[in-house]
């Protein structure tokens, strides 16, 4: 639990002998990171992606609650399995609302888990809040967007992590 507030990202343990070797993935090096802190928001765009998803949906913007209105404070690439992105993606296209050129705003209706490494002041999202490495952690069926996060909640998250 300290961790987090001294700054720290995690551990790193090796062996006393090893060397240390530049983006090695095996070896006698282990890391181990805090658990990323989470936040449920409200899916309010949609962007197709690149590559093998160029056919589906998988760039996102969520949004937070500020008293009555939704305000978007990141956008998230990764986390959802082939099977989600295809389902949120027969989703989109039955639920713009509006086109801006690739970008569709969709219906305020699912609620998903962001997680993130971090979080920072920034005055250049309508937010005023930044996220490090955002990604969606699960799709939230269990919650109507009523019951997503505010901006409130983040700002708290901001003045205990940032």
């Amino acid at each position: 639990a300290g961790a987090r507030a001294a700054g720290t990202e995690g551990v790193m343990i090796k062996r006393q002998d090893s060397a240390y070797g530049v983006g090695r993935k095996k070896g006698d090096w282990w890391k181990w990171k805090l658990d990323p802190l989470t936040i449920d928001a409200v899916m309010i765009y949609a962007q197709a992606g690149h590559g093998r998803r160029a056919t589906l949906y998988s760039d996102f913007t969520f949004a937070l609650w500020q008293g009555e209105d939704l305000v978007p404070f990141t956008k998230a690439y990764s986390g959802l399995t082939d099977a989600e992105l295809a389902e949120i993606s027969k989703w989109v296209r039955k639920n713009t609302l509006q086109r801006f050129g690739p970008v569709r705003q969709v219906t305020p209706h699912h609620v998903f888990e962001i997680a993130f490494e971090g979080l920072h002041e920034s005055p250049r999202h309508k937010s005023g809040v930044a996220l490090r490495f955002p990604r969606m952690r699960r799709w939230r069926h269990d919650k109507v967007v009523q019951q997503a996060n505010t901006l409130d909640d983040l700002k708290e998250m901001l003045s205990r992590y940032g």
